[in-house]
């Protein structure tokens, strides 16, 4: 099952030097799942192939503009586009007067509905369980009420021996079976075991979006072995002071979350406008883990295909 993430904006704030304010594109299972919606977002779809049409999902970690901004103008785009399917928002609960009052003043009512879920940031939520994963929320830390978002995989079928199964001539009416586990009993009786059969799926993979929030451990149990972690870092660690007073976090910070927790990689993004280049952030990051990434803008990792 394909798991994928790709970048859309990594600047904190306000768009600079290139680098647009947060977004992102999950691709989970050919289902796509955009999570935070800055200015520009639509912009960058278009720039790398990312279609509006196929976007059933979109959470919202909170309410500063840097992180939904570019919504209004998203859901307008979709309803001009004669979009029918109900979009799902995951999101504050202050987000539906703000999108209502938008549609109210330009007399717009939407060919589709929107169907609102509301994060709360004082408890984990599951707010999502369909037949690919899960999404929990994950409180956090910030100036405002501020959520992160937990997509698990769920545990996929065992994978048939392909040579096997073609070598014993087992009907296609019998695969979903054994991949659920079943052993096979063959017309003369003969029972073959599942063992022989099948082999392990891959492990599910994880994936933990840690938007705007200070360094706090209050959070990180819940995304402890994650397989990728996506952690803000909008400050070098010698902006520490300035770090704590906008409740945001350090590079430095950021690996240190991701070695604490256990994670199997790190990216790094919510990059402030005074750093140009990034090369010093990615390398105080990989001071504390070494397995980091910078959020690039049109880079995809993949956690499975």
């Amino acid at each position: 099952m394909k798991f994928e993430v790709t970048i859309l904006g990594s600047s904190s704030a306000t768009p600079i030097f290139n680098r647009n304010p947060t977004a992102q594109v999950l691709n989970i299972n050919e289902k796509l799942y955009l999570i935070d919606c800055a200015e520009g977002t639509q912009q960058q779809m278009l720039r790398f192939d990312i279609k509006g049409s196929r976007i059933d999902y979109i959470f919202i970690s909170h309410l500063h503009g840097d992180h939904y901004l570019g919504l209004v103008g998203l859901l307008s785009s979709m309803h001009l586009n004669g979009r029918k399917k109900a979009l799902q928002l995951f999101c504050p609960e202050p987000l539906k007067e703000i999108i209502e009052l938008q549609l109210k003043y330009s007399e717009t009512s939407l060919c589709y509905e929107i169907n609102y879920v509301f994060t709360n940031d004082k408890a984990p939520q599951l707010i999502l369980d369909n037949q690919d994963i899960t999404v929990e929320t994950i409180p956090l830390d910030h100036r405002i009420p501020t959520t992160g978002f937990l997509f698990k995989q769920k545990k996929r079928l065992r994978k048939l021996i392909k040579e096997r199964i073609e070598e014993l001539d087992i009907p296609v009416p019998f695969y979903t079976a054994i991949k659920r586990g079943k052993d096979w009993e063959a017309p003369d009786g003969t029972v073959y075991s599942n063992a022989s059969l099948t082999i392990d799926p891959e492990e599910p993979k994880s994936y933990a979006y840690c938007s705007d929030t200070i360094y706090n451990p209050k959070y990180f149990n819940q995304i402890t072995g994650v397989s990728l972690l996506y952690h803000e870092a909008t400050f070098l660690n010698d902006m520490l002071d300035r770090a704590n007073q906008t409740h945001h976090t350090t590079a430095l910070q950021a690996g240190e979350v991701a070695t604490i927790t256990g994670a199997e990689r790190l990216i790094i993004g919510h990059f402030s406008a005074r750093y140009k280049t990034l090369n010093e952030l990615l390398d105080e990051a990989r001071s504390k883990f070494e397995n980091t990434d910078l959020a690039v803008e049109g880079k995809t990792f993949i956690l499975s295909e």
